[in-house]
């Protein structure tokens, strides 16, 4: 999953990062106004979450461009701002939640995790692709109920290709939703087309059918409703 944190606290924001990353996250980071508009233009993002008051400009103006652009993308406003006034605007302008500071690490995980499940896996833990099944509690994917040995981003591609299903992503999108901000340092994107070898190849040697398909100098996509045999 990759998320972007618009934080201006350098320590509260290294704390996020460093806790999120160790759970498995790709995480990108705006300390400012025009920073944060630049990415959410720029990228897309299974989670925003944004602080209200930023240097150069308001954390609300971040919202409504997000919504404007990937309504479907979750957002959470996490501010020391406790006000009603605040809450109320922020929900009403499409915000999914609102953690008030302090807050612990743990619950902005479990809320990051109930706002993704809840926008992008129809409030499922396990979403399934035919005989595929994606746990993502226990970020597992199995195959007729038997395990398959997926690295890390093997797995994010999995979850990413079914939240995604019969939509072509580029291999652009997928690199920078696998790599964040590292995907723009690369030579070349050929590193896609091995991930996806490699995850292609675990499904089927399990006993899964290839949904996974080419298509033609644009990139890939999971077609459900491919005639298998």
């Amino acid at each position: 999953m990759k998320l972007l944190i618009v934080e201006d606290n350098a320590d509260l924001l290294d704390n996020i990062v460093t806790y999120l990353e160790r759970e498995g996250y790709i995480c990108e980071t705006a300390e400012d106004y025009d920073t944060a508009f630049h990415k959410i233009m720029s990228f897309t993002y299974d989670v925003v979450l944004i602080d209200l008051m930023l240097p150069g400009g308001d954390g609300l103006q971040v919202l409504r461009e997000q919504k404007s652009v990937n309504p479907e993308t979750g957002t959470i406003i996490i501010s020391a701002k406790n006000s009603l006034d605040d809450k109320v605007t922020g929900l009403e302008l499409g915000a999914d939640d609102y953690l008030t500071k302090p807050f612990q690490l743990a619950e902005l995980h479990a809320r990051i995790k109930a706002v993704n499940r809840r926008n992008n896996l129809g409030g499922s833990e396990i979403v399934r692709v035919q005989e595929i099944a994606i746990h993502t509690k226990a970020r597992e994917v199995k195959v007729d109920g038997k395990v398959v040995d997926l690295t890390p981003k093997e797995y994010d591609l999995m979850l990413y290709f079914a939240s995604n299903k019969n939509h072509v992503l580029s291999k652009q999108t997928i690199a920078e939703h696998l790599w964040g901000d590292y995907a723009d340092q690369l030579d070349n994107l050929d590193f896609v087309y091995q991930h996806i070898k490699n995850l292609r190849k675990k499904l089927v040697n399990a006993g899964a059918n290839d949904y996974i398909e080419s298509v033609y100098s644009i990139g890939y996509k999971l077609n459900t409703s491919k005639k298998v045999s």
